[in-house]
């Protein structure tokens, strides 16, 4: 079939009247012609192949709803727990924080890729979360320290994303019925039926997510913060400290600032029994951040149980849930918990506000803890306890992190804290 297409234009009359100095128009003829093309020809000519990339992917969630979104990184289907991250920068620790095993993590930050990725900024040996829900992907990386695109990155690690989704729409979704678990897919075999009925019938609480993301035997931690991206405002301590870190999903900057901070650490498994511990002659034990529900690892809520009181102690966001429990409270589920960078906390000792890097979905219910527990800690955006301190048992934990890695570096100085809780013991010795 041949076809033409004529196409004549010519300035409008009112620029007519004011170019004087124009005496002749021309008409532009636009002529095209197409053709009968077999569908093989088509094909291999690439005549029907979009210049964009259109949907090819789905979040179902358990309330019924369907989110079309373009794919991008790993492909197939996926359960998992959507919760949103309102940080600004750092999609990469985010990426590689174990404390995100089994969740979907959306965030709210519109543009996300524009650095890239590279090896320096990883906080753990590789990628827990379940998939990443952005709305806009970079088309191009623009940073001095790129090594990967962050599609290629996610791919090579069998990471399912989604863009092209209103991530604004899902966010007030979350925030008004609490976490929701999802299903990402690319597979059209696949019915919305099928996937809803997934999402429905899988469910993170009581799980044990802690054992996937531990490391499997002891290792000996020596790496400090780079000179160049040290926080410390009164250098490093001349003592050196024997700290025994429990790794419950443990990221790399809490090793690193405990190293900088004049600490010589050996990592344990989220299994390693207390009296091993014990056996190393510690000078202070710490007790990780980590996925999930405290409620969902007893052995780990013993394990605390049998060394607080014998050395310093310090817990970190589900450490600080465990010293919770092991001290005889309860914690509970938040409706949609707290996963961000801008966090303000207050610090009830000195009236100091800090804002801070969260990511839990659980917290510790100050009300049941025992006589003695003190709430050192509030989280200014609900009132939640933010931290705890018993100097009677020789511990203090926070229930956001310190380390940041993304995020404000308020808190950095409570590391120097749990050093002079450590050098008070030793004095005593």
């Amino acid at each position: 079939m041949d076809c033409s297409l004529g196409v004549a234009t010519q300035f409008p009359s009112c620029y007519i009247a004011r170019a004087k100095n124009l005496v002749k128009f021309r008409d532009l003829i636009v002529k095209c012609r197409s053709s009968s093309v077999s569908s093989s020809e088509n094909s291999a000519s690439g005549l029907l192949e979009r210049p964009w990339k259109v949907a090819d992917a789905r979040l179902v969630l358990e309330d019924g709803s369907i989110w079309r979104a373009k794919s991008f990184g790993s492909s197939g289907t996926q359960v998992g727990e959507v919760v949103f991250n309102t940080s600004l920068t750092g999609y990469q620790e985010i990426l590689t924080d174990p404390s995100y095993s089994g969740q979907f993590v959306l965030m709210t930050n519109p543009h996300i890729g524009n650095t890239g990725v590279n090896f320096d900024d990883e906080e753990s040996r590789q990628c827990f979360l379940a998939g990443l829900i952005i709305r806009s992907l970079s088309i191009s990386t623009s940073n001095w320290r790129c090594t990967k695109t962050l599609g290629d990155y996610l791919a090579a690690r069998n990471i399912m994303g989604i863009y092209d989704v209103d991530t604004r729409a899902i966010t007030r979704r979350l925030r008004q019925d609490g976490s929701l678990i999802g299903v990402l897919s690319t597979e059209e075999s696949r019915t919305d039926e099928e996937l809803l009925e997934m999402s429905r019938n899988w469910d993170i609480v009581g799980v044990d997510l802690i054992s996937g993301v531990s490391c499997k035997a002891p290792y000996e931690w020596i790496d400090e913060t780079n000179p160049e991206w040290d926080v410390k405002f009164n250098g490093r301590n001349e003592e050196t400290f024997q700290v025994v870190a429990y790794d419950f999903g443990i990221k790399h900057n809490i090793l690193r600032r405990l190293a900088s901070y004049g600490c010589t650490i050996t990592v344990v498994p989220s299994t390693w029994p207390a009296s091993e511990a014990l056996k190393m002659k510690p000078d202070g034990v710490l007790f990780s951040n980590g996925p999930g529900d405290p409620s969902a690892v007893p052995y780990a809520v013993e394990t605390v149980r049998e060394i607080i009181g014998k050395v310093p102690a310090f817990g970190i966001c589900m450490g600080h849930q465990l010293l919770g429990q092991a001290l005889g409270g309860k914690t509970f589920k938040m409706k949609f918990g707290h996963h961000g960078g801008n966090h303000p906390v207050r610090n009830i000792r000195n009236g100091r506000v800090e804002i801070s890097a969260q990511n839990h979905n659980y917290a510790v219910d100050p009300a049941s803890l025992p006589e003695g527990v003190e709430v050192t800690h509030v989280n200014l955006n609900d009132g939640s306890c933010a931290g705890l301190a018993f100097p009677q048992r020789k511990l203090m934990s926070l229930q956001y992190h310190p380390e940041a890695s993304p995020g404000p570096h308020d808190s950095d100085p409570v590391f120097r804290e749990f050093i002079q809780l450590m050098k008070q013991e030793k004095q005593k010795a």
